[in-house]
C-alpha cells in the first residue's frame, strides 16, 4: 500500500513523514550539515505500519527529493546505511 508521505524542512532539521489523526505514525528525519548535504539520522514506523515497507517507502521519498534537489546523503541510520550498502541504484546521493 501506497501511504502519503509528508516532507517538512525547519532550520537545519527535517523529516518525511505519514501522518494520521494528526500523529506522526512514522518518520525518517535527517539534519543539514551543508546548504546540499544530509545526515539521515532517524528511521521510525509504528506497530501498526510495520512489515508494510513503509521504511522503504520513506526511504524511496528521500530518495527522490535528494535528487531532485541535488543533495547528498550522509546515513547515520542503521536502516538507511544498510539500504545504500544493499542497494546500489541509491548510492548517486550517497555522500562520499
Amino acid at each position: 500500500m501506497e501511504y502519503s508521505i509528508e516532507h517538512s524542512e525547519n532550520a537545519s532539521r527535517g523529516a518525511f513523514h505519514i501522518q494520521r489523526n494528526g500523529q506522526r505514525i512514522a518518520e525518517m528525519t535527517y539534519r543539514r550539515t551543508h546548504p546540499s548535504v544530509v545526515v539521515v539520522d532517524h528511521t521510525y514506523v509504528g506497530p501498526s505500519l510495520r512489515g508494510h515497507g513503509v521504511a522503504r517507502q520513506l526511504q524511496d521519498a528521500m530518495v527522490a527529493w535528494a535528487r531532485e534537489t541535488d543533495t547528498k546523503v550522509i546515513p547515520v541510520c542503521s536502516y538507511v546505511k544498510v539500504q545504500f550498502d544493499l542497494d546500489p541504484s541509491l548510492r548517486d546521493v550517497l555522500h562520499t
